[in-house]
């Protein structure tokens, strides 16, 4: 999508808003402010690097890549933030869609099969694929999005148009979460989260939060992760802070509390208790020799 034709409100009606923002400065810090209004869904598509996306009433944060995108449902009005930093350009497409509408085109009454995607949908199953990262734009999804900026009629034709383009976006969105099959899954998610402790091990986390930041329910994460690895997710995140301790401990010029910073523990108490726990000495006596 590199031409654009249009910005701003593309179109409104009772049921969907289709917003274009693209804001541009290299030496300003870029924010865009929406609501997402109460019972809605909004589909973000992503179009510059590194965006940022700060939900306020959940105190939920994402950093996207260009081309990504997320389907999020908002049960209550929400103020959502996105921004950028260090970048010239904050670029998005915001399609809002109300809820009696996916209502009453999925029927979630009619069968098992709409009843689960209803329910995907209303619990954000579609913001990660393959509860991994937000998932990315296909070719074809550019191709949509990119018909609708560019669509100049008004009026019932437009609406007609806007509405068999949000479909054919949501069966894309489908297919790409169903694409592979749920027993490939499963031994996945073991990967999952050790890639995600991995990753954030020096932070202060835990399972619980583990569970929410990833959307796998946390008695899943002890289980599937003690089966595939042979130790609890706890005691992995605590090998991995102590082997980066063990290295940091040799450098004398920093101090004991900033490495206990460093490695995820708030209190540097707690950082001691489990350094002597796996080491059988104090931090300050295994650097003093």
């Amino acid at each position: 999508m590199k031409e654009q034709t249009k910005k701003g409100l593309l179109f409104q009606s009772e049921d969907f808003q289709i917003v274009m923002h693209e804001d541009s400065d290299p030496e300003k810090f870029l924010k865009s402010v929406f609501i997402e209004e109460k019972s809605s869904f909004t589909l973000l598509c992503m179009l510059s690097q590194d965006i940022h996306l700060e939900i306020q009433n959940r105190k939920t944060h994402f950093l996207f890549k260009r081309n990504q995108y997320i389907l999020h449902y908002s049960p209550e009005e929400t103020q959502t933030e996105l921004w950028t930093e260090n970048q010239e350009i904050l670029k998005y497409i915001r399609i809002q869609i109300s809820y009696q509408y996916i209502f009453n085109l999925i029927n979630p009454e009619s069968s098992n099969e709409s009843a689960e995607i209803f329910e995907k949908m209303i619990k954000n199953y579609f913001i990660f694929l393959h509860q991994e990262t937000p998932p990315h734009l296909t070719v074809e999804m550019h191709l949509i999005l990119r018909e609708i900026l560019s669509y100049s009629k008004k009026g019932m034709l437009q609406k007609l148009f806007v509405e068999a383009k949000i479909i054919k976006l949501l069966i894309l969105i489908f297919e790409q979460f169903n694409e592979k099959n749920i027993s490939e899954k499963t031994p996945k998610i073991a990967f999952i989260i050790k890639k995600f402790v991995d990753e954030n091990y020096h932070k202060n986390i835990k399972v619980e939060e583990i569970g929410k930041l990833i959307g796998i329910n946390q008695n899943k994460i002890r289980k599937e992760f003690k089966s595939q690895y042979h130790i609890t997710v706890t005691d992995y995140i605590s090998e991995l802070r102590m082997l980066k301790a063990k290295k940091l401990i040799i450098d004398k010029e920093i101090m004991i509390k900033e490495i206990a910073f460093e490695c995820g523990y708030e209190y540097v108490q707690n950082f001691t208790r489990a350094f002597r726990k796996k080491f059988g000495l104090s931090p300050e006596k295994l650097r003093n020799g």
